[in-house]
């Protein structure tokens, strides 16, 4: 199947899972993770209608930011973890950087929308499983709270919603209860009607879990080899997408 047909079959897909849950299609966003394609097969997935695109590493897209210079509305999310000393280069590059892990990263992301006069998006990350290779603030960790109370001082950023990766299992339902907990976890800080932070945004759910990840109320799918297929570079499970 081609990119347009892929991506025809993820639409379909999507509104098939929101129809179960009582939920609209439309209230879900489709994200093409593009990290490790090449410029002329974003292209495409641009021309089949996709306009939100993931890239994981500063350097990869700096490097073919130019090539994609065209595509005048899309957006391009940093959704892999930044490194603090390539945040100025984050903010010029990228519409939102959506894995912030610590108030550092945060000051620092702020610092550098002020230098460049912009307001930038960002979504909290949150590590909802035990993994050690997996980015993100811990649950029971202070950090996200310590986040959350100096946000109305990061006035050049707009905090939108929680991101996470959970835990990779072969069966899509194992992904569920990681799921529940963002969710839960969004509601428990929307509640709070805190100043300045929307929470309008749940990412999570990727190629192989993104339909239990709409049924438990995602608003953001992060997809990519379900749409350029299997990447190749043989590390396993493709942790973003």
């Amino acid at each position: 199947m081609s990119i347009a047909d892929n991506i025809t079959s993820l639409h379909e897909r999507i509104g098939r899972a929101a129809a179960r849950v009582g939920r609209k299609p439309d209230s879900i966003t489709l994200m093409t993770v593009s990290k490790t394609v090449d410029a002329e097969r974003i292209r495409q997935a641009y021309a089949a209608g996709i306009r939100i695109f993931g890239e994981n590493r500063v350097q990869e897209f700096e490097g073919k930011s130019s090539a994609l210079s065209g595509l005048k509305d899309a957006q391009w999310h940093l959704i892999g973890h930044l490194q603090s000393n390539k945040t100025k280069k984050a903010v010029e590059l990228f519409h939102s950087v959506d894995s912030v892990d610590s108030l550092r990263l945060a000051e620092r992301l702020d610092q550098a929308a002020e230098q460049t006069g912009k307001r930038l998006s960002v979504l909290i990350e949150i590590k909802v499983g035990e993994e050690e290779s997996k980015a993100g603030i811990p649950l029971d960790s202070p950090e996200l709270e310590n986040l959350l109370r100096a946000a109305p001082q990061l006035q050049h950023l707009q905090i939108r919603g929680l991101m996470t990766v959970p835990p990779f299992t072969e069966d899509p339902e194992g992904a569920r209860p990681y799921f529940r907990l963002l969710r839960d976890l969004r509601d428990t800080i929307t509640a709070r009607n805190l100043p300045g932070i929307p929470m309008d945004v749940l990412s999570m759910g990727m190629s192989h879990d993104f339909e239990v990840a709409i049924e438990e109320g995602s608003t953001c799918v992060r997809v990519g080899s379900a749409i350029f297929g299997a990447r190749s570079n043989g590390a396993g499970p493709n942790p973003t997408a």
